[in-house]
């Protein structure tokens, strides 16, 4: 399994700079992984030319044993005639194994009292939920997560986190993008680092998360994460090109 952005280059029409030159990305394995940055480094554009909904104007994407990238982002809303259970059953696949999993993820993501509901009625953080399981039940070997769990609180977001990890993370990639630096830092297996001073951006920085501390000896957990986000922040605020 190889997902490899090669020599993208990318501007939006009108600016004055393109925002990415040349730049590579390349995941070989699969498992958890994440994309960060601060606001406008071009995180969420960077997913779209992954996932295909942008192309760039240089360079390519490049699969190897990849049939389906998904990209499941905040913003999204489903239709509004159908309840949130149906909705779900909707998207599984047909003979899906997944089907069997309906109900676990249902309970994991806390959605059991919802299934009648219709999305609009739904608060943000509950939109997040039923939006990402949507995803899930999906076939993929790739996921791109951009902000899928905004407004979610930070427990629910910590044990969704793990159960992803846990059921996916063996066999397919997950690509997440978060502004909560500390679960990108725990749950990532790599960090991609869009840096903040180049224009445009040349080059992603790489640094090795904590991956949920399982192949990590540190008994410091939290000193060791406390390291690790100082050097992240470091690093998104370089002007490395």
């Amino acid at each position: 399994m190889e997902l490899a952005a090669q020599d993208i280059s990318f501007g939006y029409k009108g600016a004055e700079y393109p925002l990415f030159y040349k730049l590579n990305l390349k995941i070989d394995t699969p498992g958890f992984y994440s994309l960060f940055g601060f606001s406008g480094c071009g995180k969420s554009t960077l997913a779209k030319i992954i996932a295909g909904s942008l192309h760039p104007t240089h360079g390519k994407i490049a699969t190897q044993d990849i049939n389906t990238i998904l990209l499941c982002y905040n913003t999204e809303r489903l239709p509004g005639w159908l309840s949130i259970g149906r909705h779900l059953e909707s998207v599984l696949p047909k003979d899906s194994f997944l089907k069997d999993e309906l109900d676990n993820f249902i309970n994991t993501f806390g959605l059991k009292h919802l299934l009648n509901k219709k999305f609009f009625r739904l608060s943000m953080g509950q939109k997040n939920r039923v939006n990402l399981v949507r995803y899930l039940l999906q076939e993929f070997d790739v996921l791109i997560c951009d902000e899928a769990l905004a407004n979610v609180d930070e427990p629910s977001r910590n044990w969704i986190l793990s159960v992803i990890k846990d059921r996916f993370c063996s066999e397919k990639i997950i690509l997440y993008i978060s502004h909560n630096i500390e679960e990108v830092c725990f749950f990532s297996k790599k960090i991609f680092i869009l840096p903040s001073g180049g224009n445009p951006i040349g080059r992603l920085i790489e640094i090795e998360g904590m991956d949920g501390i399982k192949k990590n000896g540190h008994q410091d957990v939290e000193g060791h994460l406390q390291s690790l986000i100082l050097e992240v922040l470091k690093a998104a605020s370089s002007n490395q090109m």
